[in-house]
């Protein structure tokens, strides 16, 4: 039987209403999880980089679900599921990316203007 884990005190975590927000939780989960963990430091980072392929079946689990293409299963999952699942994997991606670099948020801004840099524009507002 697992242990029942502590509760995090979210008392200092900041509302994720904006990107400087978002990346402060990021922060304090990373310091959470590297209070928590027994391993060495590098095997905790490719464990949390292999995180984001659980995350990433779960997601395809909650689609088929939605669908109910498993006839065993049926109509096991909604769409609100998937959309669950889906914030699972990028803060999953978001907490290892910090993991690897104390400068997560300007890379991951950095990736975003270069793929925001490829899309054409005008884009209609449709």
């Amino acid at each position: 039987m697992s242990e029942t884990p502590s509760p995090v005190d979210t008392s200092s975590v900041p509302p994720a209403d904006s990107p400087s927000a978002i990346w402060e939780t990021v922060d304090h989960l990373v310091r959470w999880l590297d209070s928590e963990s027994t391993l060495p430091p590098e095997q905790e980072r490719l464990l949390r980089i292999l995180k984001l392929s659980e995350e990433a079946g779960e997601v395809a689990q909650a689609v088929i679900g939605a669908t109910g293409q498993n006839p065993r299963k049926g109509h096991s999952h909604t769409w609100d599921d998937v959309h669950s699942e889906l914030c699972d994997v990028i803060l999953t991606a978001m907490v290892a990316l910090r993991t690897l670099t104390p400068e997560a948020r300007q890379v991951f801004e950095g990736n975003m203007g270069r793929v925001a840099g490829r899309v054409p524009r005008p884009l209609s507002a449709d």
